[in-house]
């Protein structure tokens, strides 16, 4: 794992960053999916060491996150 690799850093900067504005949706709607999902997109973005994995992983987050909302979660 390179952590200087230029796909790693855009990948982290944007995964967390997508993250966060899920996290302070959540926190300003008072809705605890955004919320959640927000919080899983920052510490996948944090602790996983492959661009490609991170990406998949918070797409995922993200349909997951629709999904529950869309069933009234």
């Amino acid at each position: 794992m390179n952590l200087f690799d230029t796909s790693f850093i855009v990948a982290n900067l944007i995964w967390g960053s997508v993250g966060f504005v899920y996290f302070i949706y959540g926190w300003r709607q008072k809705a605890m999916m955004p919320l959640l999902g927000g919080i899983a997109m920052i510490a996948v973005s944090y602790f996983v060491g492959s661009a490609l994995l991170m990406s998949l992983l918070c797409i995922a987050l993200i349909v997951g996150v629709h999904y529950l909302i869309k069933q009234g979660y």
